[in-house]
């Protein structure tokens, strides 16, 4: 681990204190979690105290945590259980138009979004992370007062999510179309979707209806440990030739 990395998440801790849920070291980055009602004033600090001067935002982005820890695809063998489940509905796939996913129950709450944070001239990184209360309104406040570089990341949050950003601006899609239904990043959205597209020539207009197709997955993906991808010896060339 890196000296100057520890020190950061020392200094976080020393400055905040009880305001950090968590101050994590992993993989020589630092993560630091506040609640949503800390946000603004904990990022205004991050921005403006000089022995952490982050005034750049990289990127802010939703997490789904409703599924964290579940895997539909948790064998590295061909088998029988690891095939079904991505065809029978009855084992939890998510591969069907309709049905409905199988949560895993934790004690985090089911949205959250992720801040990335640059030092410029202390040439540092920070992650900081913040849940939102409730899972079915999830709101934290809006930090484009504070990096206006947080205007589209937030409305791409709030169109794939469905996280409100409380003091956004102009907080409306920005990727799918203005009549889209649903936010498709979430968990529990089809694969397929709700609703396809087509020309009408009759009506001269793009029209929506619901889905007609039955996507269905008939390959396991299974992951081998030989030497199939190995680069072929000059041996093996030369008998070829």
């Amino acid at each position: 681990m890196s000296t100057r990395i520890q020190q950061l998440s020392d200094r976080l801790q020393q400055v905040f204190g009880a305001k950090l849920k968590a101050n994590v070291v992993a993989c020589n980055e630092v993560t630091i979690e506040v609640a949503a009602s800390d946000l603004l004033s904990a990022c205004e600090t991050l921005r403006d105290d000089r022995q952490f001067a982050f005034d750049q935002l990289i990127d802010a982005c939703g997490v789904d945590y409703s599924e964290y820890g579940s895997s539909e695809w948790s064998t590295e063998k061909s088998s029988a259980t690891g095939f079904s489940r991505a065809v029978d509905s009855s084992v939890n796939a998510r591969l069907r138009f309709g049905d409905e996913p199988a949560y895993v129950s934790h004690a985090r709450p089911r949205f959250a979004v992720v801040y990335h944070l640059m030092s410029v001239s202390n040439n540092i990184r920070l992650r900081v992370r913040v849940y939102c209360e409730s899972e079915h309104t999830p709101v934290v406040p809006s930090v484009v007062g504070i990096w206006s570089s947080a205007n589209w990341f937030e409305r791409e949050a709030f169109d794939l999510f469905g996280i409100i950003f409380e003091g956004h601006p102009d907080l409306r899609r920005i990727l799918t179309d203005y009549g889209f239904v649903g936010h498709p990043f979430r968990k529990d959205f089809p694969l397929v979707g709700h609703v396809e597209m087509r020309y009408d020539e009759e009506q001269k207009r793009v029209v929506y209806q619901p889905v007609s197709i039955e996507p269905r997955v008939l390959v396991p993906r299974v992951i081998r440990h030989d030497d199939r991808f190995e680069k072929e010896t000059p041996a093996a060339n030369e008998e070829k030739i």
